[in-house]
């Protein structure tokens, strides 16, 4: 029977940009609205700074994603359009350099010499992708999903503040928005480290952390605007 495992880092891509996209949108959002609500402005105001930080937001994100992640897709496309042009050019040498490496890794170099061998006669492109330039189908980038995965978790993580504006009373606004969205950040963290299979408690406490540190100095800018106004 054959041994079949499965491992998070096929996750890497979309968890990156999920986790990133909801955090974001959790503390830009419910750091607008603190600090706008600071500064003394009208619920109405308020809810309405809110609707615009989740638009704004969502579309900035999908788009400095998909931005980001297309170069980096460019760039892993040139590397290998270049190591194609070596392996067509000079075979001898790129099995050297391959035998090289699993030497490096701890075979002996007349086993490694062999695995090259097989390796290139099975899929040389792919066998110099992986193990010379580090690129395979799970770290691969990919610009759409990176970017819908964004702009799609921002959303979610801009509604949970947004929701609480809407239901919460106006003089108490500040107090429901900073105390709910610490703990929707505290939950995030624990989510996305259970996933990484990382620890629970210091993925909860960093985005906590920079969270509540972002609220805190939004709400000082907008009290002290307000003042001045």
């Amino acid at each position: 029977m054959r041994h079949t495992e499965r491992h998070r880092t096929s996750r890497i891509g979309w968890l990156r940009a999920a986790v990133l996209g909801a955090n974001d949108g959790i503390v830009s959002t419910a750091s607008l609205i603190v600090g706008v609500a600071a500064a003394s402005a009208t619920h109405g105001n308020v809810l309405m700074t809110g609707v615009a930080a989740l638009v704004a937001g969502a579309m900035s994100m999908a788009a400095g994603e998909y931005v980001s992640v297309h170069s980096q897709s460019d760039t892993e496309k040139a590397d290998l359009a270049r190591e194609r042009a070596e392996l067509d050019k000079d075979p001898a040498s790129e099995h050297r350099e391959l035998t090289a490496i699993y030497v490096a890794r701890g075979l002996d170099h007349a086993l490694a010499g062999q695995v090259a061998e097989q390796l290139m006669a099975h899929d040389a492109l792919g066998s110099h992708a992986r193990d010379e330039l580090g690129i395979s189908d799970s770290m691969a980038a990919r610009p759409l999903q990176a970017a819908l995965a964004s702009a799609a978790s921002f959303a979610c993580g801009a509604l949970l503040p947004l929701a609480v504006t809407a239901v919460a009373p106006g003089d108490t606004l500040i107090w429901w928005v900073s105390g709910t969205s610490l703990v929707f950040l505290a939950s995030l963290g624990a989510m996305a480290a259970r996933a990484g299979g990382a620890a629970v408690l210091p993925g909860a406490w960093r985005v906590t952390f920079w969270g509540a540190l972002a609220m805190g100095m939004t709400a000082g800018v907008g009290a002290l605007f307000g003042a001045a106004v």
